[in-house]
């Protein structure tokens, strides 16, 4: 990290959150953060769904949520980018204050409730998107709408000819009774009205689905039939989560999503179990806690095909990429692997 990033990450962490949040999306387009543009090489090189990634390394939905910033993000390093969560029609989300962080903790607490400007304006900027790089947008659904399930498809058809793929959230926690559409007679409903709105697009793309890491095992293994049964080409795990075992900040009992450090372990163990489940037949996208190296290699030897972060960019800076990615090279070259998918789901075990 340089001295200019060490000195921007302590001024955004003398802000509120939420403004800071915004300021460095801000900075980010205005060009004053250094990138290193695309970072590939023969062995980080993935294919993911039908997908060819440069690496297989993400950036997590949350963060661009109006994909304001995709010219600058497409050179930031992340073999995808995934923007959102768009819903059908704005809306300003929770009441302020809605994000913490917890620094002793390297977490941060989200109750943002899915505020966004809505899939008009998300569409026309991703219209605009830059070429060359992959980038999907997270599917939600707004808070007072009649049909939940519906909105996801409207949303797909709206911005899907925009999209490389695109991410079903049936995961936060931070819009009331959204978690029940993960029950199976929902969530077949509303993949089936998505996977139908795919076949009309002129370019189908692959349909992620991101699920949640408090989950028991039965769960799991419903929605991974699910998930086979309706399509979905691959599984996101996982969101944020609801616990709040062993934090030390004070903002620990903030209501809301947990992300960072603290979900580490949980949400491998998820994708673990998920990884046995479905044995291969689906690619898995670990996120949850990632930020080195050595948890994304973590991540891969539990079954995850690709990683996603976003968290630990708070306390890491955007220079985490690289980082993470010379440094997964190395590990992957130490263990004699000439592939990412040669090591996918080497170290399962490890986490059942």
């Amino acid at each position: 990290m340089s001295g200019l990033e060490k000195l921007g990450l302590a001024l955004f962490h003398r802000m509120d959150p939420e403004r800071a949040h915004a300021l460095s999306l801000s900075a980010l387009k205005s060009g004053l953060a250094p990138l290193p543009g695309r970072i590939t090489s023969r062995r980080l090189a993935t294919r993911l769904a039908g997908l060819d990634l440069p690496n297989p390394l993400g950036l997590a939905a949350g963060y661009d949520k109006n994909a304001v910033a995709l010219g600058a993000l497409a050179r930031a390093g992340f073999g995808f980018v995934e923007v959102g969560a768009a819903t059908p029609r704005p809306q300003p989300g929770n009441p302020r204050p809605r994000l913490f962080r917890l620094t002793e903790d390297r977490a941060a607490i989200n109750r943002f409730g899915f505020n966004n400007d809505g899939m008009e304006a998300i569409a026309g900027r991703l219209a605009q998107r830059p070429r060359g790089a992959v980038i999907g947008l997270n599917l939600g659904a707004n808070k007072d709408s009649a049909d939940r399930a519906g909105d996801y498809a409207r949303v797909l058809e709206r911005c899907g000819p925009h999209l490389d793929f695109a991410t079903v959230n049936v995961s936060s926690p931070n819009t009331e009774k959204l978690r029940d559409l993960q029950g199976r007679a929902a969530l077949s409903a509303l993949l089936a009205g998505v996977m139908e709105a795919r076949a009309g697009l002129e370019r189908p793309i692959p349909v992620f689905l991101k699920i949640a890491p408090d989950l028991t095992g039965d769960e799991l293994a419903e929605i991974a039939e699910v998930a086979e049964e309706a399509g979905v080409a691959a599984i996101i795990a996982t969101n944020t989560t609801l616990s709040r075992e062993g934090l030390q900040s004070p903002h620990r009992d903030e209501a809301g999503g947990l992300s960072g450090a603290p979900l580490f372990e949980k949400s491998t163990r998820v994708l673990a179990q998920l990884s046995k489940l479905t044995d291969g037949r689906m690619p898995l996208i670990g996120v949850g806690g990632v930020g080195s190296a050595e948890q994304a290699y973590e991540k891969i030897r539990a079954g995850a095909s690709a990683v996603q972060i976003y968290t630990a960019m708070v306390y890491e800076g955007l220079s985490l990429v690289p980082r993470i990615l010379t440094g997964l090279e190395a590990l992957l070259a130490r263990d004699g692997f000439d592939t990412v998918e040669q090591a996918v789901g080497c170290g399962r075990e490890d986490w059942l």
